[in-house]
């Protein structure tokens, strides 16, 4: 087990995909097709935010110069906030290549959406399955650096300070029980908007090159950033149970994991 380093680390946790397993009346809308199969829960980490912030500052500004871009119906929304799944594909390219070369590492759990277990173990509560997530996500993480600040993008009523310290209290508690020692680091939560966030922004890009592997079997993004990369957790993949971790040594490809849904 690692010990402890005294060095600050800033965390910023997204979603990708959507929670909803049930419409209206009952309906299940997972079995009709019509809501993502996975819903997952990640984060970056960087010991220097501010150097990405930078640089990705110094993109929208080019964007926002850019001619052949002006007309391009996303391209205001892209001069707020960077966001891979309206960003048009010239400005996803030049997102990806400039990431590739940031200081920062990516974290993901993935949780496979079946109208049972959602009933069963979080008896339809987004909150619930967002905490629980958000425990998975840290309990072998918050021990490894002497002060931490994590930012969270804001989700309605799902994400809130209260229930997001809940959550990192019993991922606490999970490693106490693990390996019997209690967690000495300063952690600080934050509840944000990804568009004053610029790393939430990031958080979002490597997300959503994980969901589009898993939704849509297209490897293309997440292959170009896998080096950054460093864990995907399927929990709740039962059938490949326990080998469920990938990363960059053992990434994801369609030889490694069973379809979503199926």
């Amino acid at each position: 087990m690692q010990e402890i380093q005294d060095v600050k680390k800033y965390f910023y946790v997204d979603e990708s995909g959507d929670p909803t397993v049930l419409g209206r009346g009952g309906r299940d809308l997972l079995a009709e097709g019509t809501v993502s199969r996975t819903f997952m829960v990640g984060y970056v980490e960087t010991q220097d935010p501010q150097t990405i912030t930078k640089s990705l500052s110094g993109l929208r500004k080019e964007l926002a110069e850019d001619e052949y871009l002006a007309e391009v119906p996303s391209i205001a929304s892209t001069l707020r906030a960077f966001h891979a799944n309206k960003d048009c594909a010239e400005v996803k390219e030049r997102v990806f290549k400039l990431l590739r070369q940031m200081d920062f590492t990516a974290f993901a759990v993935v949780a496979r959406k079946s109208e049972a277990l959602f009933r069963r173990k979080f008896d339809f509560s987004n909150p619930k399955l967002y905490e629980y997530l958000v425990s998975k996500l840290f309990e072998n993480r918050l021990h490894l650096y002497k002060r931490i600040d994590i930012y969270f993008a804001e989700m309605g009523n799902t994400v809130r300070e209260r229930n997001m310290q809940s959550a990192l209290e019993e991922a606490m508690r999970s490693f106490r029980r693990k390996w019997d020692r209690e967690n000495e680091s300063e952690v600080r939560v934050f509840i944000q908007s990804p568009s004053q966030i610029p790393m939430l922004q990031v958080a979002d890009y490597a997300l959503w090159t994980i969901n589009r592997a898993y939704e849509r079997g297209d490897f293309r993004y997440y292959r170009f950033l896998s080096e950054k990369i460093a864990l995907v957790q399927d929990i709740f993949d039962t059938k490949n149970y326990p080998n469920t971790y990938y990363g960059p040594k053992r990434p994801l490809d369609p030889e490694k994991i069973s379809p979503a849904g199926g």
